[in-house]
C-alpha cells in the first residue's frame, strides 16, 4: 500500500492544488475584491504622550486610507467606521521633534492597506509650562445719558494659563473687555478671558482655567433724569380702502430731565407724541414729531423721534361674470363655433384697484393658431391691465373650439 501511495503521491498533490484553485476561484468570484478610499477619513488617536510634554497643533486630525478588500469586508467596515483606527504612539519620546509611523488597526479580514495619506507624521514635543495671571477689566463706551456706573467685581481675579513653555513664555497679560456703550442696566453675566502677548496680540493654542469670569458692575441712573416709553398719539383715518397695519417709533424710550427730581418721578411711565394726522392717508408716512412734555421737563438729547407708518391698501376679490371670449390666430379658410362664448373671472388684489376695474381692462382669448379642422378643447388666457391684479381662477377652464371648413368669405378675427 505504501508502494501505491508513493507512487500516486504526485496525482495527489496535483489533484489538491487544482481543487484549491478550484474553490479560491469559486470564493473569488462571488466575493470579488474591491479597491477603494474609504468614504470617511479615519481620526488620528493620540496615545502614549508624556503628561509632561505637549504637542505642537500642526499634527493633522484625519488620515485618508485606501483599501483593498472583498465586497463582504467593505460592507462591515461601511457598516461599522469605528473598526478602522489610525493610531500615533508618542510613548517613550522625549522633548524634541520627531518622525512617527501611523499604526492602522483594521478588525475585518481579509484588508490590504493600499495606500494612507498620511503615513507618517512629525511631532514637535515641548515641557508643559503655566502661568498665573491678574486679569485686567477693560472698558470702553459711555452709559446712556443720566447714568452713572460704579466700580466692577470680578469672580475670580485670575486665571491659570498653560501649554507648550514657548508659548506660555510670550503672555504677558490676560484681559476682560466689556462694552458700556449706551447700558441703563446693573451688569451681572459671565465674559471670556483673552490671553495677550507683549504687543497686546491673542495667543492662541493655550489653556485657560477658568475660561470665563463673573463680572458684576453696579449701573445707576442719576437724580432728576428718567427713562420713558414713547407713545404714539394719532388723530384720523385712513383712505377707504386702506388699513393702518403698523406703527414704529425711535427711539422706543428717552430719557427726560427735570431740575426738580419730583417732578420727573410723579410722570406715567410714557410720553406722548404730537398728534399724527393720518386722515385719508393711502401710503406709507415717515415723519418726526415733537413729545408732548410739561412744563420743567426736557428731553435729553434729539427733540423729535422718528416715526414710521405703514399704510396698505386692503386685499378683496372680484368675480367678472359673463366675460367675452375674444378667437386669435384663425386660419384662412376655416370657420370656428366656440362654446361657452363667455367665461366668469375671479381675480384678487388692492380694493381700490378692484374698485376701478372695468370691462376694458380685461381681456379674455383663445389662441388658434396652427390650429386645423376638428374640435379642439382649449386653455382661455386672461389679460389684466392693471398692474397687482391677479387671475385667481377662470369658469370654465378649458373652451371647446369646433374649427370647420367655410365656402365664402368669413369674418376677420378679432387682432
Amino acid at each position: 500500500m505504501w508502494r501505491w501511495i508513493r507512487t500516486n503521491f504526485r496525482t495527489f498533490l496535483w489533484a489538491f492544488a487544482l481543487a484549491l484553485a478550484v474553490w479560491v476561484a469559486a470564493v473569488t468570484s462571488a466575493d470579488p475584491d474591491e479597491t477603494r478610499i474609504l468614504p470617511n477619513n479615519v481620526p488620528i488617536e493620540i496615545v502614549g504622550q508624556d503628561p509632561g510634554l505637549v504637542m505642537d497643533s500642526s499634527v493633522p486630525k484625519f488620515i485618508e486610507l485606501s483599501l483593498r478588500a472583498p465586497h463582504s469586508v467593505w460592507n462591515e467596515i461601511e457598516a461599522h467606521p469605528e473598526n478602522v483606527r489610525a493610531i500615533l504612539d508618542l510613548a517613550g519620546l522625549s522633548e524634541g521633534e520627531h518622525t512617527v509611523n501611523l499604526q492602522i488597526q483594521i478588525a475585518a479580514r481579509p484588508v490590504q492597506i493600499v495606500s494612507a495619506t498620511p503615513g507618517s507624521v512629525t511631532v514637535a514635543l515641548e515641557p508643559l509650562a503655566s502661568k498665573t495671571l491678574s486679569v485686567d477689566l477693560t472698558l470702553s463706551g459711555e452709559p446712556a445719558v443720566g447714568y452713572q456706573v460704579g466700580d466692577a467685581n470680578l469672580d475670580p481675579s485670575q486665571v491659570v494659563v498653560a501649554g507648550a513653555r514657548s508659548q506660555v513664555e510670550k503672555v504677558a497679560r490676560a484681559r476682560l473687555s466689556l462694552s458700556l456703550e449706551g447700558i441703563r442696566e446693573s451688569i451681572d453675566q459671565s465674559l471670556p478671558v483673552e490671553i495677550l502677548d507683549d504687543q497686546g496680540q491673542p495667543i492662541t493654542g493655550l489653556s485657560v482655567s477658568p475660561e470665563s469670569l463673573h463680572v458684576t458692575l453696579l449701573v445707576n441712573q442719576q437724580g432728576g433724569y428718567r427713562d420713558l416709553a414713547v407713545k404714539v398719539l394719532v388723530t384720523g383715518q385712513v383712505a377707504s380702502g386702506y388699513r393702518l397695519t403698523n406703527i414704529s417709533v425711535f427711539p422706543p424710550v428717552v430719557t427726560v430731565f427735570a431740575t426738580d427730581p419730583t417732578l420727573v418721578k410723579s410722570l406715567p411711565g410714557v410720553v406722548e407724541t404730537q398728534p399724527l394726522d393720518l386722515q385719508n392717508a393711502n401710503d406709507d408716512i415717515t415723519t418726526r414729531i415733537a413729545l408732548n412734555l410739561p412744563t420743567g421737563v426736557s428731553i435729553v438729547g434729539e427733540q423729535t423721534v422718528l416715526i414710521q407708518a405703514t399704510v396698505s391698501p386692503i386685499e378683496s376679490s372680484l368675480t367678472l361674470a359673463g366675460e367675452k371670449v375674444d378667437l386669435i390666430g384663425l386660419s384662412s379658410g376655416l370657420a370656428a363655433q366656440i362654446s361657452p362664448p363667455t367665461v366668469d373671472v375671479i381675480v384678487s388684489g388692492p380694493l381700490p384697484l378692484l374698485d376701478t376695474l372695468t370691462r376694458q381692462d380685461i381681456r379674455i382669448t383663445v389662441d388658434l393658431t396652427n390650429l386645423g379642422e376638428g374640435t379642439h378643447q382649449l386653455t382661455p388666457v386672461v389679460e389684466i391691465l392693471i398692474s397687482d391684479v391677479i387671475v385667481e381662477s377662470i369658469l370654465p377652464g378649458t373652451i371647446e373650439v369646433v374649427l370647420s371648413p367655410t365656402s365664402g368669405p368669413r369674418p376677420t378675427p378679432t387682432p
